[in-house]
């Protein structure tokens, strides 16, 4: 009999540069934005998630078309929307998506989307500065941090571990309550 030894594999993550499209402007305004990248978006047929990644003076790093979806929604999870973010060293990120309608009046979704971005981008350090809604001609837009909807109660940190509330981050597995017997197989 032989012995199979584990294995972990080891990968790589590298972050892959297509066609640039974006320019050595700084980006201090929705316009500034949109003048980047709302005609194309506003070309497209279904919703598209994009993300600006910004470097501490404004300038775009990179841009990542996170989703393509269908003509009234597209979906997307902070981990791919965050994954270009940490690999081009972001120091702050801008979404945009279109909507085809032209009905640029965020959707529940869009708001649960921005509201969790903005959590989690205060958390990983790597904050959403802007969330922009483009859609029919390219003359009109939505902005969340313009409409003043980006305010938000930060988090804050305990900075003494003595205070750590243990107790909320007990797992259920440490208090058993009762042993589960497994049932018996049926006869047939």
């Amino acid at each position: 009999m032989k012995l199979m030894q584990e294995q972990l594999e080891v990968v790589t993550i590298r972050l892959k540069k297509d066609a640039p499209i974006m320019s050595n402007r700084p980006i201090h305004s929705p316009m500034d934005a949109i003048r980047l990248l709302g005609k194309e978006l506003c070309e497209l047929d279904r919703e598209v998630i994009c993300i600006v990644n910004l470097r501490t003076d404004g300038i775009p790093l990179n841009c990542n078309f996170v989703s393509v979806g269908v003509v009234d929604q597209s979906i997307a999870h902070p981990r791919e929307i965050f994954k270009s973010s940490i690999l081009s060293n972001a120091t702050s990120m801008i979404l945009i998506h279109n909507h085809p309608s032209g009905n640029l009046e965020p959707s529940k979704w869009d708001t649960i989307l921005t509201d969790r971005m903005l959590k989690l981008g205060e958390l990983i350090g790597i904050p959403v500065v802007d969330h922009i809604i483009v859609g029919g001609e390219n003359k009109e837009y939505f902005s969340f941090k313009e409409k003043g909807i980006l305010e938000f109660e930060h988090n804050s940190f305990e900075i003494d571990y003595r205070k750590l509330d243990a107790e909320r981050f007990a797992v259920a597995e440490n208090e058993i309550d009762h042993v589960v017997t497994p049932r018996r197989r049926r006869s047939r």
